[in-house]
């Protein structure tokens, strides 16, 4: 899975164009308590719901780790 782009919304309301950023911190914060715990992230792909294991999730956190 690649790290997407965080989309800019154009509505005018400052509340409303902070939703993209929070909703990638979420993802992220997601992610991390999964791999801590031990549990796989459930997630929806291309509409089909797939299960990430905790492995998957720490494979990726290493490849995506800013230098």
């Amino acid at each position: 899975m690649t790290k997407p782009e965080i989309p800019i919304s154009r509505l005018p309301d400052a509340d409303m164009q902070a939703v993209p950023a929070a909703l990638a911190r979420a993802a992220q914060r997601a992610r991390e308590i999964a791999i801590r715990t031990g549990t796989p992230l459930i997630v929806s792909e291309n509409g089909k719901i797939v299960e990430i294991s905790p492995a998957e999730l720490m494979r990726e956190a290493i490849l995506n780790r800013k230098p």
